[in-house]
């Protein structure tokens, strides 16, 4: 039961990242007004909490759960999602700091500054697919390397 519980929480909390993401792109667009950028910090503090439970479930999944971590840790294609997901979270380091430095300052974003944190974003949502694919592949046992 705890693994079927931890699986549903993981599905779960990565498609409501894709979500929150998705939020900010729809969001950081040309003409944003410091309102709307407000909203987008209080969304990116959402995605920083949710991205980090995704990290403390799937690893207790991993290890608690019904293959246990010797399944995960000797499989190629657990450790191209772990990699891709941290590509996306290092992707999420600029528009993170253009959101704090255009609060501090005070002033709505300039239209070329959104076009630089879109390209980001842009480039975030575009790597879930091959995540959710080395996911796939990874619970169907290939990418399976040798035990040593």
């Amino acid at each position: 039961m705890l693994d079927l519980v931890l699986a549903i929480i993981h599905h779960v909390l990565v498609f409501a990242l894709f979500g929150v993401l998705f939020a900010e792109l729809m969001l950081v667009r040309p003409g944003v007004d410091l309102p709307t950028m407000a909203r987008v910090g209080r969304i990116d503090l959402m995605y920083g909490a949710v991205a980090g439970l995704i990290v403390l479930v799937g690893f207790s999944r991993a290890a608690f759960a019904a293959k246990g971590w010797l399944y995960y840790s000797h499989n190629l294609f657990f450790h191209l999602k772990i990699a891709t997901f941290v590509v996306i979270g290092l992707l999420s380091v600029p528009p993170t700091i253009a959101y704090i430095r255009w609060r501090r300052a005070g002033l709505a974003p300039t239209d070329a500054q959104v076009a630089g944190a879109r390209r980001w974003l842009w480039a975030e949502l575009v790597l879930f697919a091959p995540l959710l694919a080395f996911a796939a592949a990874m619970a169907r046992g290939y990418g399976e390397l040798p035990v040593r």
